[in-house]
């Protein structure tokens, strides 16, 4: 991920923290059976938890940025959505070949897509919500040597998929906590 500049060369605490308020994805040393059990519930959980993070919003306030130069609420639904719909294809990739090498794509361009920018955020939340249901399916019956498979990333390198597992678990309520932090700060 690129972090936006100010103060000289420097993201300022405040802006870092708005960025990421759950702070940058840091895996633990080790992943058990536990940590990838906790991060399937998290992955569960996730489409409730993003429209309940969006419920009542109108297109006024769904088209706010999180923060200043971020997307609007309804580009980070509409983000989430497609990056979540790479992820389980990545994990399907990585279960039917031998390390394979993904295909990168460029979130911020897609962000700035018309249908990132203009449709309604349910036909995203129902995508996640059936998304989910098929990749927990998939995750839940996967071995611990399936957990221990390997892609390939253009530019980040070799990942297991319990290593990616974990970002998605931890990318999902990332962009949940951008929206509800917003909510607090505006009042709504």
């Amino acid at each position: 991920m690129l972090v936006g500049r100010d103060n000289g060369g420097m993201e300022s605490s405040h802006q870092e923290a708005l960025r990421y308020p759950l702070g940058k994805y840091q895996a633990p040393a080790t992943i058990d059976e536990a940590q990838r059990k906790a991060w399937i519930r998290q992955i569960a959980s996730l489409p409730v938890q993003l429209a309940s993070a969006v419920h009542g919003l109108h297109d006024e306030e769904l088209d706010t940025p999180y923060r200043e130069g971020g997307w609007t609420v309804r580009q980070v639904v509409h983000h989430v959505a497609d990056s979540h719909m790479n992820s389980q294809i990545r994990f399907r990739w990585a279960l039917t070949e031998d390390a394979p090498l993904i295909k990168a794509y460029d979130e911020g361009l897609w962000a700035e897509l018309p249908d990132a920018k203009t449709l309604p955020v349910k036909v995203s939340l129902d995508l996640l919500d059936g998304l989910h249901r098929r990749w927990i399916a998939l995750l839940l019956r996967m071995t611990d040597g399936e957990f221990k498979k390997k892609l390939r990333h253009p530019s980040a390198g070799e990942m297991s998929l319990e290593w990616m597992l974990g970002l998605y678990a931890w990318h999902g309520r990332h962009h949940t906590a951008q929206i509800t932090r917003l909510r607090e700060q505006m009042g709504w």
